[in-house]
């Protein structure tokens, strides 16, 4: 009965690994840049690298500001302060067609800054990280829920599977064959990060549980609509009143938050939002920022904008706070610059995990499919390559064609953002496509092209912006020196990985169809 359940456990770690490892790749690799999604915007966002501000924000001018940019008819305004890693204020405005409009101020000027022209990491890799750009019926994030179950399984099943788990968290071989060094590291960095693994796949699943697990508040709420909203209203907190249509004016939103920072006990709002503008039934909305806690509390506080006086406030019941407090565990939006590199450190250890699981398994199966001439090793090789590595290319090729597209570029209706993201797709189809049509050399090609594509990068910034490597660490542009050094981090493991594959000392090449594979055994270069 043992045997047999462990048989099962190492059926299902291999398949489920098979199966949807590339799109747990894809997840991992992007929640792993998410760490530094704002660091990333700094490096796409030339505009933005502004010096960290030297007087208190005045909200009064930002509202004269407002004035003068918000439509007569707009539904809401919203600025979201700067923080320790956006030296911008952010604005948007939701236009009575529901339209959100999105812009910058530079804080010390209260001037909007232009169009960036991207998506950058907040924009377009978090999103990816869970929902994978795939909105209808919410697709995306039902995948994303699948490979999160993938991975609790994943990782229950390996344990069960290595029962020397604590003497592997000290095994690693790499001068071994690469069958053996790929186990051995899948291990390692499955055990050395294993808590963290788990946390993050069951605490992405609970941030979405209104979406997975519905029946949880069906019980109580029912389902439908009205329902839905009253949920919502008591988990998140919500306040609305309709407009009166007779004009109205707004008090000073510098003095709303003097006092709801001392209703919070020192605590700070993170943004502010104007409901009605200009309306007699305007309020006020502010939210307490979280930068220096691990729970993304939903404390609010609602303002008449007339008067001044407090309407509503909100602060979430005990279950919802521990919801938030996993989802902070998960975001990690609070300030804590070493818990963050952890967290990124960790990520890119559950990519390697995942990246050597599909090579054990290739290994272990390339000699006995050779002899019987199938081709499921071809299949999974170019799925485990373009997941990888082209994923990796991909993402690259969006760094370049940030720093290459001019601002005011458009083409066939498409304006440089939603282009640069043409990019990504088109580049990681490219890899795809290389992995299947280049057996045998598809890793190592890849790998120098990760590696010529990375320094491209560093390269690029340097002369679009003038910000090389020493500039920005003089100016205290720590976001941008940082980016830049991690490409050329990842230049340089990527020239190891090739130099490493160069020197493999068997060769298989699979060609297409039922008929005997070529082996051959050669030294490379």
């Amino acid at each position: 009965m043992e045997r047999s359940f462990g048989k099962s456990m190492v059926w299902l770690h291999t398949w489920a690994g098979v199966v949807l490892g590339g799109l747990l790749f894809a997840v991992f690799w992007m929640g792993t840049l998410s760490v530094f999604d704002r660091e990333i915007d700094r490096w796409m966002m030339p505009q933005t690298r502004l010096a960290p501000g030297t007087q208190s924000i005045s909200l009064d001018r930002i509202a004269r500001a407002a004035d003068a940019t918000v439509p007569a008819q707009a539904n809401q305004w919203r600025v979201d302060l700067p923080t320790e890693r956006v030296p911008v204020l952010r604005f948007s405005y939701q236009d009575s067609g529901g339209d959100v409009i999105a812009r910058q101020l530079d804080p010390e000027t209260y001037e909007f800054i232009p169009d960036q022209g991207t998506k950058a990491g907040t924009g377009f890799i978090f999103p990816f990280h869970y929902s994978l750009h795939l909105k209808w019926k919410d697709l995306g994030k039902w995948l994303v829920g699948l490979a999160a179950m993938t991975m609790l399984a994943l990782l229950v099943s390996g344990v069960i599977i290595h029962k020397k788990i604590f003497a592997q968290f000290f095994t690693f071989r790499p001068n071994k064959r690469l069958q053996r060094s790929s186990l051995d590291l899948h291990n390692l960095t499955g055990v050395i990060a294993l808590p963290f693994h788990f946390t993050i796949a069951l605490s992405g699943l609970i941030i979405f549980m209104t979406l997975y697990f519905p029946q949880a508040h069906w019980g109580s709420y029912g389902s439908g609509k009205e329902a839905k909203a009253a949920f919502t209203a008591e988990a998140y907190g919500r306040f609305a009143r309709p407009k009166a249509n007779t004009p109205g004016a707004l008090a000073s939103l510098d003095a709303m938050a003097n006092r709801a920072e001392r209703e919070w006990a020192g605590g700070l709002p993170y943004f502010v939002r104007v409901w009605h503008p200009g309306d007699a039934n305007s309020y006020v909305e502010l939210r307490r920022s979280y930068a220096r806690d691990i729970t993304m509390n939903m404390d609010q506080i609602y303002f008449d904008a007339n008067s001044g006086e407090i309407l509503h406030r909100f602060e979430a019941a005990p279950v919802m706070t521990v919801q938030r407090f996993i989802s902070g565990l998960h975001f990690i939006q609070f300030e804590h610059w070493a818990l963050r590199w952890l967290y990124f450190l960790a990520g890119l250890s559950g990519c390697v995990m995942i990246a050597t699981g599909f090579t054990f398994w290739l290994e272990a199966r390339r000699a006995q499919h050779a002899k019987k001439g199938l081709a499921g090793v071809r299949l999974v090789e170019g799925l485990t390559i373009g997941s990888v590595s082209g994923i990796m290319i991909a993402t690259l090729t969006f760094f370049i064609a940030n720093r290459l597209l001019p601002l005011s570029i458009s083409f066939a209706g498409v304006e440089r953002a939603g282009l640069e993201m043409w990019a990504f797709y088109l580049a990681w189809i490219a890899a795809f496509a290389h992995a299947w049509l280049r057996p045998g050399r598809a890793w190592r090609e890849q790998a120098w092209m990760i590696a010529g594509l990375s320094v491209l990068a560093v390269l690029l910034n340097w002369l679009t912006t003038g910000d090389h490597i020493p500039h920005a660490l003089a100016t205290r542009r720590w976001a941008v020196a940082g980016m830049d050094l991690m490409l050329l981090a990842a230049a340089m493991l990527a020239v190891a990985a090739a130099r490493r594959l160069g020197q493999r000392a068997r060769e298989f090449v699979t060609p297409i169809g039922p008929s005997v594979p070529v082996h051959r055994e050669r030294k490379h270069g």
